[in-house]
């Protein structure tokens, strides 16, 4: 069975800290943005260690140094390790890409918190992530090592992915464009087709396309080598066709600046348009809320019933209808709990519509 963010999240929230958790999934796919996000948002510190790099058990303990009062061999402090006496969120990455001799190192700490004598402050956890698949480079894990965690196959979903990418203020044309081609999120799909050194999208280069794109309000021919590096070539032009073809607004623009203005460019866009449209708004709505001051609500709450009369007087019910369905607690709490408090006419004209069908 695999987990996806919010399953995740329900799951550490559950946990006791004496547990070892260790995700297994394929790279690229977030997993140690989505646990720093997490645990952040707890205000907890959290040491990344990358065991695959490290050559060496003193890497992970520290390198050997001679008490001079007991004539014994002690471990000086590694630079991770809390002195402060707070608890941490120890991340073990690449678990299985490490040395045998580091392994070894490991069980120790995941037993019983102690690493060459020295214990982790009391409340401090341990998690672990594993890349699994044929394609990789994989040390084999000791059974022993094994049985000391709770294992969950974590497959973040595409949903998941686009929630993050508008709180994390993405590019809003990659965010339209995955919303409407999903595959080209994960290189799963692709990556078959492809040899080792060929570029394909994942989760991680659509995040640095981002930061590229951001500064060209057009795409063309120019920018295309720089993003063809990053995502690979198929993807790129399959992007760059899109963005040419698709000049829609985006949800900051709809819901936060002049939308009598904007309402003449989006007037003729085709229902999948207004169908990816609706479902942006709501995405956006959703990653805002929490931040957002009363001032900022009113604004947000005016755009989004001009927004809904706008599709009522323009003769698109089927839009309006599809709309009011994405309105649920299960997909997006914070924007049904926004519409019901900060937009009642908005609220009972949608209810209105639903009683008439």
């Amino acid at each position: 069975m695999t987990i996806n963010t919010k399953q995740l999240n329900y799951i550490l929230d559950n946990t006791p800290a004496s547990q070892n958790i260790m995700l297994v999934g394929k790279h690229g796919i977030g997993k140690s943005r989505i646990l720093e996000d997490y645990f952040a948002g707890k205000g907890a510190k959290v040491v990344t260690l990358f065991l695959g790099q490290m050559s060496d058990p003193g890497d992970l303990i520290g390198l050997p140094e001679k008490n001079q009062q007991t004539g014994k061999t002690d471990f000086m402090l590694p630079y991770w390790f809390p002195t402060d006496g707070k608890p941490v969120v120890l991340f073990l990455d690449e678990l299985n890409r490490a040395r045998p001799e580091v392994l070894q190192t490991i069980m120790d700490l995941t037993l019983n918190r102690k690493l060459a004598g020295k214990e982790l402050p009391p409340g401090s956890r341990i998690i672990s992530a594993v890349n699994n698949g044929n394609e990789y480079q994989l040390t084999d894990l000791d059974p022993a090592l094994v049985s000391r965690f709770n294992i969950y196959e974590f497959e973040p979903t595409v949903q998941d992915w686009l929630l993050w990418a508008e709180k994390s203020s993405l590019d809003s044309r990659i965010i339209n464009f995955i919303s409407e081609n999903p595959e080209f999120l994960d290189s799963t799909d692709l990556e078959n087709e492809t040899q080792n050194l060929e570029r394909v999208p994942d989760r991680r280069s659509w995040e640095r396309t981002s930061q590229i794109i951001k500064n060209f309000k057009t795409l063309g021919t120019e920018q295309m080598p720089i993003v063809s590096g990053i995502i690979g070539n198929r993807a790129t032009s399959v992007f760059f066709r899109y963005v040419n073809e698709h000049n829609i607004p985006g949800a900051k623009e709809i819901l936060e600046g002049d939308f009598d203005s904007v309402s003449e460019v989006i007037e003729n866009l085709s229902v999948p348009d207004f169908t990816n449209l609706n479902i942006s708004l709501y995405r956006y709505l959703e990653t805002i809320l929490e931040k957002t001051d009363e001032n900022q609500k009113k604004t947000l709450s005016e755009n989004l019933i001009k927004y809904y009369d706008f599709l009522g007087n323009n003769s698109k019910k089927e839009i309006q209808s599809h709309f009011i369905s994405l309105c649920s607690a299960e997909n997006y709490p914070e924007t049904l709990c926004f519409i019901s408090e900060n937009c009642n006419d908005l609220y009972e004209k949608m209810m209105n519509l639903l009683t008439d069908f």
